[in-house]
């Protein structure tokens, strides 16, 4: 399989805090990759460091071929990457549609028009501000912002936190539309049962390290794992 993103050895700090030991992780083209761990495991530190946010001291990353460790992140999204950040990162005084505006157009087949039909619930809302949707509407509103830059790459930090159980289960049928529009997938997320769910491959991170790598059904079906390692919910999730 070719290799959409993949990172070798990384290691990133926060000021003498040493966050990230060594970590390596490959994402398939056309394929979701779930990156699982508890909080404070290092996931956020992870994508910083791909996406050049905050660069690793060490290690290599290469995405769609191209040496990108030391890229600016302006840089990696003009290469084909969209990031969705934890907290949604919407503009609240703007309306849906000038949020839609805000990325510089790259071509491709996402466009407003496109993403309306995709979001119908941001069709209906389109005159209204950010700050006046709910949690789910600015969770749509920030991934929509990230397919019209045309992503090879959709890169997506904790999609679920604070959704209510029927809108994290949109949120996951989106993403598995991603995969069937041809966009490969790195997938953070707290919710492990149901990233498991539609991922294909899964890493899990503890204390900055790897410390599982391999399928995502491989590491679904070992119950005891998933909650020691990943500190997922009891709570059985399901896309039905």
């Amino acid at each position: 399989m070719t290799s959409a993103l993949s990172a070798e050895g990384l290691h990133t700090y926060y000021g003498k805090s040493h966050i990230l030991h060594g970590v390596s992780l490959e994402v398939a083209e056309g394929r979701i990759t779930a990156l699982l761990g508890r909080n404070g495991a290092g996931k956020t530190t992870t994508l910083r460091s791909l996406m050049g946010l905050t660069q690793a001291r060490e290690g290599k990353i290469t995405i769609f071929g191209e040496d990108t460790t030391r890229w600016p992140t302006f840089r990696i999204a003009a290469h084909g990457v969209g990031y969705v950040p934890e907290g949604r990162r919407i503009f609240a005084n703007l309306s849906v549609e000038e949020n839609l505006k805000v990325p510089l157009e790259r071509g491709g087949p996402w466009t407003i028009e496109r993403i309306y039909k995709l979001f119908p619930r941001l069709a209906e809302r389109k005159q209204n501000r950010g700050r006046q949707l709910s949690g789910g509407e600015q969770e749509m509103l920030s991934i929509a912002r990230a397919l019209l830059l045309n992503p090879r790459l959709l890169i997506l930090d904790e999609p679920s936190q604070g959704l209510a159980p029927l809108i994290v289960r949109e949120v996951f049928r989106i993403v598995q539309q991603m995969k069937a529009e041809g966009i490969s997938v790195l997938l953070v997320e707290q919710n492990a049962r149901m990233s498991l769910e539609i991922a294909d491959d899964a890493y899990v991170l503890d204390d900055g390290a790897v410390v599982y790598s391999g399928t995502a059904r491989e590491l679904a079906a070992d119950d005891a794992r998933v909650r020691a390692l990943a500190g997922a919910s009891a709570e059985e999730w399901t896309l039905t």
